[in-house]
Formats: structure tokens, C-alpha cells, sequence
């Protein structure tokens, strides 16, 4: 390849080999390349290379492929063409309304690569994971991080196994059926390794985030930075086959330009699209409570193909866990979490005690459900908590299955947080490897400080809050694969299983059509606000879910049901009821 970089303010743009400096020219080919120099020397694949700015310190490619020396060292050529695909039957999967699966590659095995969460893609297809969601993979400085503090955007982490490892794995999930969504970050870059302002007007002043400087998407030089993102976007779908991006926090990405970043982007991703003849997914992460994200670019949305909603996440967890501090100070009852089954969003323009206004918009009726992507825990739900602990560290076993029934059997589009297949009870907490000494004390004692004295423990005591920076806390957060085998997360493994296969099996389990769901509810209301029953009606299907720890019978209004599945083997439909176990989920159809 001769490579090219974007530096607009430069009056010198030198390609940096290992022995040598090569003086680059600019770019002539029209308007659209100001500010863009190009390279007349070839560098092969697997190269390192670097380009110095008016003979400055060397620096990466701000659109560098692979970083094999860390986010501070020299980018390497890659050739993403060379890679042997095996996934030429595969016609790509609409997400929506799939069973999604969001993993870790640094915990989601020992190994913490891409090469070994490859191989444990079968125990997911087997239990009816259709798209696996991959955290963030984009270089950051360190081995061990989240990933939401990544740098080279376009590179892949190298502690995962790099480039052509992502290529492996996608080619091994198409192999499986299953498709493949990455998530990624563009409303902010990490505090190390981050070189983009040496080479052009990449941040802005004009607008902040809650993380530091804001990507310039409506200035002087915008265009040019919008290119870089819709550009690394579309490479993950052409060149590394990738089904699905899941846009991180798209609310920071604050752009005042006549047309939105994301609207540009959907339509590019969907003119790429029909060139592949395939379906590909945008999936948006928004604070908003507000479907200008699904609604059609034609119309003045941003296009996307579905969007997370936290609010139904909230409403099951405050209900079935008693708690509610912090932002679950406004759920917790049944008639929330009808809301949350029906509406999609709780805070639909109704006030929000945790903001201190109103917040959000309505969801139209005929907005499918499908477009909503739910779960009971995920990175967020579970890494932000203080000591990083799980459902499972709260919620019994029968609990926990009608956690999951609620949540699979819901009108949303589903997502498993690696693990919760079968209960796991190793935490995920937040870790990072940050080399900078000062950078690492104060992300130490910025986490501590960020939870000393408001209780986010739920019972007001202050927590023990683990140091990110010690390898043990990452260490902790590994999934334990041999958990798998004892009785009781065996037991949640098939309940998991059998909850996905009655979505295929079922049509109204599976729908996503939102004015077909009701949630009712009865019985003595206990001490952490729970009825004692609750009952989700999916068409001419019903979720009994037991919350009480004694047998209850359930009043289901008419005779003629049958029990396709039953957490504690005892429920059984008897008339115009059903006699349920203490604190256990059936499902019934008519």
C-alpha cells in the first residue's frame, strides 16, 4: 500500500520507516483531498510504519489497522483482502427480534482472546444465541480494559489477537449461523494514546461529553471527520465481514450540522448494503427516550435499525430486587413495569425524580417491538455497580428464571450478558491496565470517590470497592466455564435454552407486536414491594411468574391452558387457574 493521512495544518508529512524518513507530497486529485498527503513509497503488508508531523515524534496512522506495539508505537499494513473466507453461503441476519449475546473477549475466556471465544461460539448457537455482540475491540493503551477508552478506532486490540484473529471469528460465527455485532465508539476517545489533534481538527470546543473533548461533527474540518468515522464503520461490514454496530452512547455524539452524523452514516451503511446484497445493522445505545434514532433519515431520524431501552432492564430489576437507589428510584412497582412491557419507555415525557424533569418521548403504537433491545444485565448494569456483582448475587435461583422469561419472552428484541446463560456468579467489575503512573492513581481514586458515601451497595453501607488497576480485579471478573457443570447452573442453562426455542416454537412468544402485551398482578404485596404473582399475556400465550416463597394459585380468567414449560416442574394449570410453586415461571398457551 502508499499510504495517505489527513493533516491539514502541516507544512510536512514524513512516512516513518524502521531505517528510514520519506518526505510525502499532497494529495492533487480534486477539492475533496485538501489536506490529505500521500506516500510514492510502497509499503508491504506487515511493515511498520509511522508518519512525523513538521518532524515531530512519530506517530501512528489515525487510521491504522493494527497496533502490534501498543497504542503508542508504530502502525503495521495489513491486508485485510488476504483472509481466506469460508462465508460465502452466508446471507446475513436482520437482528431484529434475534436472541443477541454480549461478551467480553478479554473475560469471556482464560485465554482472553479472539481465537479462543471462537471456540465456545458452539455453546452459544446450541442454546439459541443468534447475534453475538462483542464489546469494544479497538486499540487502547494496556492489555486489559473494557474497551471504551480505545484510541486507534479502526485497529484491533492486539491483545485479542489483532486483525486477522476478527476475521477468523466472523468466519466462524457465520460458519455456526450466527451473526456478528461489534460495538463501538465514537462519542469519545481515551485519555492515552490519543494523536488525533496532532493531525487535524478532529475535537471541538463547542460541544463537551461527560468524557472530555467532544469529535467535531459540524465545525471547520468536520466533513473530513466524519469520514473517518462513516469510513472505519463501513470497513468492519466490507472487510471484515461484521453483520451489526452497536453505537455507544450516540446522545454525546452532539452535531448542529443539517444533517446528523448517524442519518449519514445509516445511509451509507444501507447503500452498502444492497451492494452486498445483506442485511446490515445499526444499533443504537441513546440516553434520549426518544425514537429520532429509528425514525427513517427520510423522515429527519438518524435510521437506526433498533436502539437499547434501559427502562425495561430497570423495571424488572427494581421489581424483583427491592431496589431503589440511584436511578431505580423511579421503578419498582408492577404498574412500571407494565409500562416497560407496553410502552418501551417508562420516562416517555413523564417526570423523572433521578433527572429532576420530565424526560423522553412516547413510542408510537405501531413501532415494533423488535426494535428495542432489552435484558436483565449487561456490561453497564453490572460493571458500574461497585463491586461489579450479578443478578445472581442478590436473586434466587427461581427468581433468576423468571428474570429470564421476562425478559426472552418479552416483545423486545432479547440480550444475554455473557454468562447469564447459566447463572454465572463471577462478578464483572471494572479493571483497566493503564501504564501512565498518574493516569492509573487517579482512575483508582476517581472510582472509589465516584461511590464513597451514597450506598450504591442498596443497603446505604459504604462498598468495598475494588482497585481497576489491580490485576486480581480483572482476574475475578473471568468467567468460570466449569460452573456450567453443577446441577444448579445446569438447571438455568436449559431453562435458558427452553425460553429461546419457545420464541421459535410459539409465534406470539416470538412477536413483536406490543399491543398484544399485558401484564397483570395480585396477591400480598411483600416487604421489597413484590405481588405475590404476576402475569404476562403474549397473545394466546402466558408468562406466570411466582414471586412469593410459598405456593400460590394464579387466576388466569378462562380454562383450556396448557403448560409448555415450567421452571419448578410443580406448576400445573388446573381450570381457570394455575397452581404454582413458591417463587417460579411457567409458561402456558391456550
Amino acid at each position: 500500500m502508499r499510504p495517505r493521512v489527513w493533516a491539514p495544518t502541516a507544512d510536512l508529512v514524513e512516512l516513518v520507516l524502521e531505517h528510514a524518513r520519506h518526505v510525502m507530497r499532497p494529495e492533487d486529485r480534486g477539492p475533496e483531498d485538501e489536506g490529505w498527503w500521500v506516500s510514492d513509497t510502497d509499503v508491504a503488508p506487515g511493515t511498520d510504519y509511522a508518519f512525523s508531523l513538521d518532524r515531530g515524534p512519530a506517530r501512528p496512522d489515525p487510521r491504522s489497522a493494527w497496533q502490534p506495539h501498543g497504542v503508542h508505537g508504530p502502525s503495521r499494513a495489513f491486508d485485510a483482502g488476504a483472509f481466506a473466507w469460508s462465508d460465502a453461503t452466508w446471507r446475513g441476519l436482520d437482528v431484529r427480534g434475534r436472541v443477541h449475546y454480549e461478551l467480553h473477549v478479554g473475560t469471556f475466556t482464560p485465554e482472553g482472546t479472539l481465537a479462543a471465544a471462537a471456540g465456545r461460539l458452539g455453546a452459544l448457537a446450541e442454546i439459541g444465541v443468534e447475534v453475538v455482540e462483542l464489546l469494544p475491540i479497538a486499540a487502547f493503551d494496556g492489555d486489559r480494559g473494557w474497551g471504551y477508552d480505545g484510541v486507534a478506532l479502526w485497529a484491533v486490540h492486539d491483545a485479542y489477537g489483532g486483525p486477522r484473529a476478527l476475521q477468523a471469528f466472523v468466519d466462524a460465527a457465520h460458519a455456526l449461523g450466527l451473526a456478528v455485532c461489534l460495538d463501538v465508539v465514537h462519542n469519545h476517545l481515551g485519555p492515552s494514546g490519543n494523536y488525533l489533534a496532532e493531525f487535524g481538527p478532529y475535537f471541538t470546543d463547542a460541544h463537551h461529553t461527560p468524557w472530555g473533548a467532544a469529535l467535531n461533527l459540524d465545525g471547520p474540518g468536520s466533513d473530513e471527520v466524519r469520514r473517518w468515522i462513516c469510513d472505519g464503520a463501513l470497513r468492519w461490514f466490507r472487510d471484515f465481514h461484521v453483520d451489526a454496530l452497536r453505537l455507544d452512547a450516540v446522545h454525546a455524539l452532539v452535531d448542529d450540522s443539517p444533517r446528523h452524523v448517524l442519518a449519514q452514516l445509516s445511509d451509507e451503511t444501507a447503500a452498502l448494503a444492497a451492494t452486498l446484497a445483506r442485511p446490515l445493522s445499526l444499533v443504537a445505545e441513546s440516553d434520549l427516550n426518544d425514537v429520532v434514532s429509528l425514525t427513517p433519515t427520510a423522515a429527519g431520524g438518524w435510521g437506526m435499525t433498533a436502539q437499547w431501552a434501559d427502562d425495561v432492564h430497570h423495571a424488572v430489576h427494581a421489581l424483583l430486587t427491592g431496589e431503589r437507589h440511584g436511578y431505580y428510584v423511579d421503578f419498582g412497582s408492577p404498574q412500571t413495569l407494565r409500562k416497560a412491557l407496553t410502552d418501551v419507555f417508562v420516562h416517555d415525557g413523564e417526570w423523572s425524580t433521578f433527572r429532576g424533569r420530565p424526560w423522553g418521548r412516547p413510542v408510537p403504537p405501531d413501532v415494533d417491538g423488535h426494535r428495542f433491545v432489552v435484558f436483565a444485565a449487561n456490561h453497564d448494569q453490572v460493571g458500574n455497580r461497585a463491586v461489579g456483582d450479578r443478578p445472581s448475587a442478590t436473586l434466587d435461583a427461581g427468581l433468576q428464571a423468571v428474570e429470564a422469561a421476562l425478559v426472552l419472552l418479552s416483545p423486545f428484541t432479547p440480550l444475554l450478558f455473557m454468562g447469564d446463560e447459566w447463572g454465572a456468579r463471577t462478578p464483572w467489575q471494572f479493571f483497566t491496565d493503564h501504564r501512565d503512573p498518574q493516569l492509573a492513581r487517579a482512575v483508582t481514586e476517581g472510582r472509589r470517590a465516584e461511590f464513597a458515601g451514597h450506598g450504591w451497595s442498596g443497603d446505604g453501607r459504604e462498598p468495598d470497592v475494588p482497585d481497576p488497576q489491580d490485576p486480581a480485579t480483572f482476574a475475578r471478573s473471568t468467567l468460570d466455564w466449569s460452573e456450567r457443570d453443577s446441577p444448579d447452573r445446569a438447571r438455568m442453562l436449559a431453562w435458558t435454552r427452553r425460553l429461546t426455542r419457545l420464541r421459535g416454537e410459539v409465534p406470539d412468544l416470538g412477536s413483536g407486536d406490543r399491543s398484544s402485551t399485558d401484564l397483570s398482578w395480585g396477591g400480598a404485596v411483600d416487604d421489597a414491594g413484590r405481588p405475590a404473582w404476576l402475569v404476562v399475556r403474549r397473545g394466546s400465550a402466558l408468562v406466570v411468574c411466582s414471586l412469593a416463597p410459598s405456593p400460590v394459585d394464579v387466576p388466569l380468567g378462562r380454562a383450556g391452558w396448557t403448560v409448555l414449560a415450567s421452571w419448578s416442574g410443580e406448576d400445573a394449570a388446573r381450570g381457570e387457574r394455575v397452581a404454582m410453586a413458591g417463587r417460579s415461571v411457567a409458561v402456558l398457551a391456550h
